[in-house]
């Protein structure tokens, strides 16, 4: 296990709007913002696109994903982890349950949802953490990537 300290800056509450891309949105918004690491909640609806429930096969490198659509509108609550990419820009990484007539899927929003209506996120900046995703060759993903006292060769300033 890796771990680093930091200290909470700002707090944004943000509305999404009917149609708006999660997690697209929020990136963009931390980037405008110059939000660099963070956490994010969200509440809401989710209407439409597509969430990774699971590799395929666990034992398969780089895994295959397996993706759920969204059918109809669903409520949402959500967390996620916000950290640069290794070209400084946020991406954030967000598990959310999703849950529709007494049914409930849940997953990776990565691949991109789109808001039903309206959803909330709170998104707490963290400042002074030692924090980046790096690509991982063997899993395809972008991990997070954490330096312990400064020294973490990819850190953004």
């Amino acid at each position: 296990m890796k771990a680093c300290e930091g200290q909470l800056g700002r707090v944004f509450i943000i509305r999404l709007e009917d149609g708006d891309v999660v997690p697209t949105c929020i990136e963009d918004f931390a980037e405008t913002n110059g939000v660099s690491v963070g956490h994010v909640i969200l509440v809401g609806g989710i209407g439409d696109g597509e969430i990774v429930v699971g590799p395929r096969r666990s034992n398969e490198r780089p895994p295959e994903p397996m993706l759920l659509p969204i059918d109809g509108a669903h409520e949402v609550v959500g967390v996620g982890v916000l950290a640069p990419g290794e070209d400084g820009k946020p991406i954030l990484h967000i598990h959310a349950a999703l849950g529709r007539s007494g049914k409930t899927m849940t997953g990776c929003l990565r691949p991109g949802v789109t808001t039903w209506l309206v959803a909330e996120a709170i998104l707490y900046e963290i400042l002074g953490a030692d924090a980046v995703r790096i690509k991982d060759e063997q899993s395809g993903f972008a991990l997070l990537d954490i330096g312990t006292k400064g020294d973490n060769p990819h850190k953004r300033a």
